[in-house]
């Protein structure tokens, strides 16, 4: 593995803008109806209404709220076969949805949640309560939909917010991109489902370095594809990156065919037909780091950005490589 130091385009993959969360209030007491809306917004969120199952639905042509929250007992549709509805279609079916109702036994509940509901609120409800619930509720289908299915990992998001953090807390850290060289040789020779077995070797081997690596403890990501983040202390860039490069290249060999090892290369047909060599899987890392004596950020999409050119920079370079990022200000 070889290092260099060395620089930015806002790499778009990591970088959307997300507004406040808007909230659906489902109720035919207006009194209710308008009460819940009043203390919602007060606390920031965007709230729309309807005042029965049907209107909810029609809402949902032009509009994607984030959350539902919806009363039980309602002329027509009520609210459990409201929840159904929603549950029945592949736009709405993620949709978190809490439910008020008058009932407090626990069949009653149950049936709610059967039905769907992600949580329940019993009338008459504490302010505090709802508003804790709408936030819970929110936060964990915001963590669900942003770890990656294949990995585990946190995604886009969760990446972002991660560096704003690091960026408030005014210490040292350091931000890697990850990227698998060749890696559509992979898919185009062996398939898909081999290929989700490298993008899982490459997410175990980033675990264990970082697990051996030590405190403080790093941070990683998945944003997609065979692209990786990492996010440590500067002192801890080329213990993990040399690490992961070991791990995953000895992982890698390992998922080849046999004989596609030992001669070092993979044969991919061009458009005519023709065998192409590829050679084997790479780690191209590229790293932004933010110091005390060197260079401070103020924009995450910065950071990312930075750690995008780096990646270019360590892609030129043959073998696995780390490119590391070591301007003092932005004019140099």
């Amino acid at each position: 593995m070889s290092t260099a130091e060395s620089q930015p385009e806002i790499d778009p993959e990591l970088d959307p803008e997300e507004g406040p969360s808007l909230i659906l209030v489902v109720d035919d007491d207006p009194d209710i109806a308008g009460f819940v809306e009043f203390n919602l917004k007060l606390r920031g969120f965007e709230v729309i209404r309807a005042k029965d199952g049907q209107e909810a639905l029609d809402l949902m042509e032009t509009h994607r709220p984030d959350l539902a929250v919806v009363d039980w007992m309602m002329p027509g549709m009520d609210g459990v076969e409201l929840i159904r509805q929603l549950r029945a279609e592949p736009l709405t079916s993620a949709l978190p949805v809490i439910m008020l109702t008058a009932m407090g036994l626990t069949g009653d509940k149950v049936h709610g949640l059967q039905a769907g509901a992600d949580d329940y609120l019993v009338k008459p409800f504490d302010l505090e309560e709802l508003i804790a619930r709408v936030t819970n509720t929110l936060r964990r289908h915001k963590d669900a939909r942003e770890v990656s299915p294949l990995t585990g990992l946190p995604g886009n998001a969760r990446v972002r917010r991660e560096i704003s953090e690091r960026m408030r807390s005014g210490g040292d850290y350091s931000v890697g991109y990850i990227d698998v060289d060749r890696f559509k040789s992979v898919n185009d020779v062996y398939g898909f489902d081999r290929g989700d077995e490298f993008i899982i070797a490459l997410a175990r081997s980033l675990q264990r370095a970082a697990s051996q690596t030590g405190k403080p403890s790093i941070f990683l990501g998945h944003i997609g594809g065979d692209d990786f983040v990492f996010i440590c202390h500067p002192d801890q860039v080329l213990p993990l990156t040399q690490r992961t490069v070991t791990d995953f290249e000895s992982a890698a060999d390992r998922l080849y065919e046999p004989g596609d090892a030992r001669q070092g290369y993979i044969e991919v047909p061009d458009r005519r037909g023709n065998k192409q060599k590829a050679a084997l899987v790479t780690l191209s890392i590229g790293v932004a780091q933010a110091t005390e004596d060197g260079r401070r950020f103020t924009d995450p999409r910065v950071v990312i950005a930075v750690a995008s050119e780096m990646k270019k920079v360590a892609k030129s370079q043959p073998g696995s490589y780390v490119a590391i990022d070591r301007r003092r200000s932005e004019s140099e």
